[in-house]
């Protein structure tokens, strides 16, 4: 097989293996953020991670705003408002860990792991359970955790307070 050939079949690999995930909306890896009880200026003290890949993620209705965009558009528009915000983040920063997590499905639900068994399920393209989204939502952006827009918003917060920005975080966070 030619070195053309073997970079064609495997290309064709990868975009059906995306395809499949895609398809099924499953979530190449599920995070689970919770915060403390320190309020959003304060960075927490204490935060439990769970990671898992989820191949029963589980694609909720779209919501108005997920079925007008797109991931290039939804973090656009959020850098804008971390950008007003003083929010740190990149847009590669965003998308590398939306990949990871929702593989760029605005409505990838984690039904399966430690929260989802307490009834808080992870949601969305960054994997946010509700009490994270509510700790560190940011006003100017929906009160929605599968919003695509105010669920990166929260995220990059939520990391900003963490870990100094979403740029810093290379796995489960």
């Amino acid at each position: 097989m030619s070195v053309f050939s073997a970079a064609r079949r495997s290309a064709r690999v990868r975009n059906l293996v995306l395809t499949g995930l895609a398809t099924a909306g499953a979530a190449a890896g599920a995070v689970t953020m919770v915060p403390s009880s320190a309020s959003a200026a304060e960075m927490p003290q204490t935060a439990h991670t769970v990671a898992a890949v989820s191949h029963r993620a589980h694609t909720a209705p779209q919501t108005a705003s997920a079925a007008s965009g797109s991931l290039d558009g939804w973090i656009r528009q959020s850098l804008a408002i971390m950008k007003a915000k003083g929010i740190p983040g990149s847009y590669d920063g965003l998308k590398r860990n939306i990949m990871r997590e929702s593989g760029g499905n605005p409505n990838a639900q984690n039904n399966w792991d430690v929260n989802a068994q307490k009834g808080i399920p992870s949601k969305g393209l960054l994997q946010v359970i509700d009490p994270t989204f509510n700790t560190y939502h940011v006003a100017g952006t929906a009160h929605s955790v599968t919003d695509p827009v105010a669920n990166i918003t929260a995220a990059a917060n939520y990391a900003a307070h963490r870990y100094g920005s979403i740029d810093n975080v290379n796995s489960a966070y």
